[in-house]
């Protein structure tokens, strides 16, 4: 499924678990600093928020009282966004690895704090310095706790084997569309960041999809550029990418990550869906 005519949606991962303030003072941790970026972003054209939680320490958290604060903070003052929360399988190099139970807590919000999409990644992978274990039990619980929650789904597909897992998925029952994926490039160990990459993970999509095409840092922009082109969406953000520039002396924001894109997009006379064009697009309320 191609995006409306003219229009593409902006999916901004504001904090993910990895940026510290050491790395970049730009990156929002706490729930005022996550909140008020979310809601600028939303102003500067984002329609999904992909947001992280963090803990006193600024270490991430997947603690439902940690979103809580996060998700009813957005929703108060920007209360037409579509708001994703994660549920990660992601570690440190010193962490346990998060069960069930602690990954899916977040998926039993309720009132303003519930969410109307949740991350679920379709299969483990290696980052540079640590895995995202996702074994074929725990996709599979996730999906249902979401469909059984009216929770969307936020597709994470990092190399052509997740997207089987997708299409297994769909074939089972277990998802049913429109599927909202994000197409990840550029990590180490995953799909690289190539047009050919992208198109051939796109070619492999079922015709329900609605698909966004992000990169890990220096890959985030050419990426986005290509899923413009290629008629998709856009994921980008201080999650994948800290830098304005290739040379990495300019630490970005993320409302300059996505007004970069939008620049971009208005020589192709596209712009960005609105809150309420997304929803409409994902099926959303």
């Amino acid at each position: 499924m191609k995006r409306a005519p003219g229009v593409f949606i902006i999916n901004a991962a504001l904090t993910g678990m990895v940026p510290t303030r050491a790395e970049t003072p730009f990156v929002p941790l706490t729930v005022a600093e996550v909140v008020a970026d979310a809601v600028a972003c939303v102003d500067a054209g984002a329609s999904i928020l992909h947001v992280h939680a963090r803990d006193a320490e600024g270490k991430p958290t997947l603690a439902a009282g940690a979103y809580a604060p996060i998700v009813a903070g957005i929703r108060q003052l920007r209360p037409e966004a579509v708001i994703c929360v994660s549920t990660s399988g992601r570690t440190g190099p010193d962490s346990a690895q998060p069960g069930l139970a602690e990954r899916a807590a977040v998926l039993d919000l309720t009132g303003a704090a519930r969410p109307d999409m949740a991350s679920l990644t379709l299969g483990s992978f290696n980052f540079r310095r640590e895995a995202s274990v996702n074994d074929p039990g725990t996709i599979l619980a996730l999906a249902r706790l979401m469909r059984e929650r009216g929770i969307t789904p936020e597709l994470e597909i990092f190399d052509s084997g997740m997207v089987n897992t997708l299409r297994h998925l769909e074939r089972t029952g277990e998802i049913t569309g429109p599927h909202y994926c994000n197409l990840i490039l550029g990590g180490v160990n995953t799909a690289q960041a190539s047009l050919p990459e992208l198109c051939h993970l796109v070619s492999l999509l079922p015709g329900s999809a609605i698909w966004a095409g992000g990169g890990l840092g220096a890959a985030q922009l050419p990426m986005n550029l290509a899923a413009l082109l290629l008629g998709g969406h856009v994921r980008l953000g201080l999650e994948d990418c800290l830098w304005l520039d290739q040379g990495r002396t300019l630490p970005a924001r993320n409302v300059e990550l996505i007004g970069r894109v939008r620049e971009l997009a208005a020589r192709l006379e596209l712009k960005p869906a609105t809150c309420a064009e997304a929803r409409g697009l994902l099926g959303l309320p």
